[in-house]
């Protein structure tokens, strides 16, 4: 599992790569901490290289999700696949989260 975050317009855009499961969810989130600092921005999570996403995951997000509304911002999900959109379908997570 690889994640990236940058500044980009103003947003801070969590880029995240491979399997986001049981076993990379704890370093995912660890990577993810910097993002408990946004106030007021708008968090973009880019699924574009994200294969797969288990329930561990699905905290990961629901944490980053739970601080940015917080801190005054939105998260915002873009680029999923079919596989990783079939489980928020499943989870009832697209009624949780924003889409671009």
């Amino acid at each position: 599992m690889k994640t990236t975050i940058k500044e980009e317009d103003g947003n801070m855009v969590a880029y995240l790569e491979g399997s986001l499961d049981t076993s990379s969810a704890p370093e995912c989130d660890q990577a993810l901490r910097p993002l408990q600092d946004c106030k007021g921005q708008d968090i973009i999570l880019d699924c574009a290289g994200l294969t797969y996403i288990s329930s561990a995951g699905l905290r990961v997000f629901l944490n980053i999700l739970k601080v940015a509304e917080e801190n005054g911002g939105h998260v915002y999900v873009t680029n999923m696949n079919d596989t990783v959109r079939t489980t928020f379908n499943i989870t009832g997570f697209n009624n949780i989260f924003e889409f671009k």
